[in-house]
């Protein structure tokens, strides 16, 4: 077997030296919307760049024994049966500047708010190799959002992976871009500059575009890069998107030592491309529909995100939006099993008018007081064990007379009431580590409650 590949890569690269480069050709015998079969080109490899001459380009998606499936990426012309296709013998790869930070980018480098590409571009992997578990270190730094629910109860380390979950219009985003903002103030303060990547998956130019303008009023854009596919894109860019944004974030990390914070919105709408991708190029279905593969599809991706041993890092805060706050459907929890923890958006509390509104009795972070300073973690399991305390008896006791309670129950509940309504916090008004200690110390130590 290792002999016959060995003779198949010789004679490969003999045909490519006696040809000048001038690879394989062949013609479409099928297309299934954004999915095309081709014949004849015998050489190509999985995921190798292929061009449909004049009208378009896409990568080698499978290979079967008479034809390769070939996934679309952009279509200048409509592609028909018999179209000729010409393999490049190279990989397809994204297109990144780094001029672009600040910018709104898509995978071909092209600058959406100007429509054009900038002058000083690489080519770079879409999906590199993962960081080998020898070059990576302790995840023991705070990763801060300036949100006081998430830095003192559920907090966050650079080189996390955390789960950001809930129902539709439940603040998701805006957690994302509150943390994003709240690097500035840090940058001001610690001079501990942070990269941004924010990741769109399917959304509206609309919903980019207000994202944009929010970034920009508060002076975020100067860290920050949006790397979008749109849901007019077709689903192969789609699926693409947040392998590039995560390529992108590993370029700052391994080549400047730079922290990066990497944000995908979202997850559940990248599961659902992959599976309609995976359908027309007739992959077996699994559960809910899914491809069998749509587990190490993001575990691969979210794997990225690590502390490095030369002091950069990733931090990746998937988005994954729920139906009927359900957070046990198939994507939700493949996606929970890979992540470090969970924050959980309740529709119930953000109707109540709790914003942030977080489920603080089903959010988890597995590394906890590890990332915090020793403030904070004494402080945090404080506040987090007598909210949970309240919670827990608060469905039962919000309507009873409180006359007919004791002491201690009143304290329980005056207390939790008192907590509740501290961690309230209006969007873009991030809170520092000392605000946060300020507060909470006094509402803990205050003997009147």
């Amino acid at each position: 077997m290792g002999t016959y590949i060995d003779n198949l890569l010789n004679d490969k690269i003999k045909k490519i030296k006696e040809e000048d480069n001038v690879f394989d050709t062949g013609v479409v015998v099928k297309i299934k919307d954004y999915i095309i079969e081709v014949s004849g080109l015998e050489n190509v490899s999985f995921f190798e760049k292929v061009t449909i001459l004049g009208k378009g380009i896409g990568y080698v998606n499978s290979i079967g024994e008479n034809v390769v499936s070939v996934a679309i990426v952009r279509e200048n012309e409509p592609i028909k049966v018999g179209d000729e296709v010409s393999a490049s013998g190279e990989q397809f790869k994204a297109i990144f500047s780094e001029d672009a930070l600040g910018r709104i980018i898509d995978l071909f480098g092209e600058d959406k708010l100007t429509s054009k590409y900038f002058k000083n571009f690489k080519y770079i992997d879409i999906e590199r190799p993962n960081v080998p578990l020898m070059d990576r270190t302790a995840v023991n730094r705070p990763m801060l959002t300036g949100i006081a629910g998430i830095d003192l109860i559920y907090p966050i380390g650079k080189g996390q992976r955390q789960l950001i979950i809930g129902d539709k219009k439940t603040g998701k985003t805006q957690i994302a871009l509150d943390a994003i903002v709240n690097q500035r103030s840090i940058a001001l303060q610690n001079k501990e500059e942070m990269i941004c990547v924010y990741i769109a998956v399917g959304k509206t130019k609309k919903e980019i575009k207000t994202i944009y303008n929010e970034l920009l009023k508060r002076g975020a854009l100067s860290y920050t890069l949006l790397v979008v596919a749109t849901n007019d894109d077709k689903p192969p860019v789609q699926s693409l998107i947040p392998f590039v944004g995560v390529s992108i974030a590993e370029e700052y990390m391994l080549h400047q030592k730079k922290d990066v914070l990497v944000i995908i919105d979202d997850l559940k709408k990248h599961a659902e491309v992959y599976r309609e991708i995976s359908l027309i190029s007739n992959k077996a279905p699994g559960r809910e529909a899914y491809p069998s593969d749509i587990f190490y599809f993001h575990s691969r991706l979210l794997e990225k995100g690590c502390q490095h041993k030369n002091g950069g890092s990733i931090t990746i805060l998937p988005i994954v939006e729920t139906k009927g706050g359900d957070i046990t459907d198939y994507i939700s929890t493949n996606i929970i099993s890979i992540t470090d923890g969970q924050i959980v958006l309740s529709q119930k509390q953000f109707t109540k008018g709790q914003k942030p509104a977080i489920d603080y009795t089903v959010s988890v972070s597995r590394l906890g007081g590890a990332v915090q300073s020793k403030e904070m973690k004494s402080l945090g399991a404080t506040i987090r064990r007598k909210l949970l305390s309240y919670l827990e008896t608060k469905e039962v006791y919000e309507l009873a007379n409180t006359d007919e309670m004791s002491n201690e129950l009143k304290e329980k509940i005056n207390l939790g009431k008192k907590i509740e309504e501290t961690l309230n916090q209006p969007k873009f008004s991030p809170m520092s580590q000392d605000e946060i200690l300020l507060r909470f110390k006094a509402i803990s130590e205050d003997k009147n409650l």
